[in-house]
């Protein structure tokens, strides 16, 4: 029953779940296309990150009479946040956080999506939203869309907290940027873009939220032993006793990421098919606690 964890189906599994993940980030690239063409570049809009940056310096380099392409500016200014987190988060994620940024790039060069709307109120709305669920696709493969993405996954490993706000932060002192250059009025709908946007990443992406979890079992060192090579979390044994089978059972009670909720089901399960398992949201917790790295 231990051996699950460390079985060579894992091996497998992480395959699929990688062909899975650049599935995932095909589609959050064309989402992001999408609402790029459809629409923020009707409402003339700023997006967040280094793709509004790349957008804003297409717009400069306008002004003085030479173009310097969308596409070819997501690529400029992304290449180097990935070089520096190539060694200080891990391969895949910086595999993946490319491959994003690299296709919405060349899908911004291949598609040409058109507007829907043509009020910029709901170009606003539907746009910021599905700016953040492109945004929350990428990082639920743990990847990114590159750009500030890469610098706010690093810091907010290193701090053990979200810095999404920060993010925020910083797209609205580039929009400032853009507001004086090129008019308040886009610079203030794409500031109100940007929120919904973030706001968005902030409601489904839980990485940094934790959940308490209560084993219920009649083996309890297996249990503790499987849950402890997995997801290296301590658990406290507390021996119970069950008032309708009338049977010795002990609580097996532990807190982990919100996103290692599933994981921690299955490996579980497989130690004891017969196992309860509760779980609930914490919204406190003070103490050591083991964070697994992006992988």
């Amino acid at each position: 029953m231990l051996d699950y964890c460390l079985s060579p189906d894992r091996i497998s599994s992480r395959k699929i779940r990688l062909f899975v993940s650049v599935l995932l980030i095909v589609c959050s690239s064309l989402l992001q296309t999408f609402v790029l063409q459809t629409f923020m570049a009707p409402s003339d809009l700023l997006s967040s990150g280094f793709t509004g940056l790349a957008i804003l310096i297409s717009k400069i380099t306008g002004l003085f009479g030479f173009g310097f392409s969308t596409s070819l500016g997501i690529l400029a200014l992304n290449i180097p946040a990935a070089l520096f987190c190539a060694g200080k988060i891990s391969k895949r994620f910086v595999f993946l956080s490319c491959l994003q940024f690299s296709l919405t790039s060349l899908f911004l060069d291949i598609f040409d999506f058109r507007p829907l709307f043509d009020d910029i109120t709901l170009n606003v709305l539907f746009g910021g939203f599905f700016y953040g669920i492109a945004t929350v696709i990428a990082l639920k493969t743990d990847g990114s869309t590159g750009g500030t993405d890469f610098i706010a996954m690093y810091v907010s490993d290193k701090m053990h907290r979200s810095i999404w706000d920060f993010v925020f932060g910083f797209n609205v002192i580039v929009l400032l940027i853009f507001g004086s250059m090129f008019g308040w009025i886009h610079a203030g709908y794409s500031i109100l873009f940007q929120l919904i946007s973030t706001k968005t990443i902030s409601s489904f992406y839980h990485r940094y939220s934790q959940i308490l979890v209560e084993i219920t079992t009649q083996h309890p060192e297996e249990v503790a032993e499987a849950f402890k090579k997995e997801f290296r979390h301590g658990m406290s044994i507390i021996p119970a006793y069950g008032a309708y089978s009338q049977a010795n059972y002990f609580l097996c009670r532990s807190i982990v990421s919100s996103y290692e909720e599933h994981q921690v089901l299955d490996c579980i399960r497989q130690v004891d098919p017969r196992v309860l398992l509760y779980t609930q949201k914490v919204d406190h917790f003070y103490g050591n606690f083991y964070r697994k790295p992006i992988e």
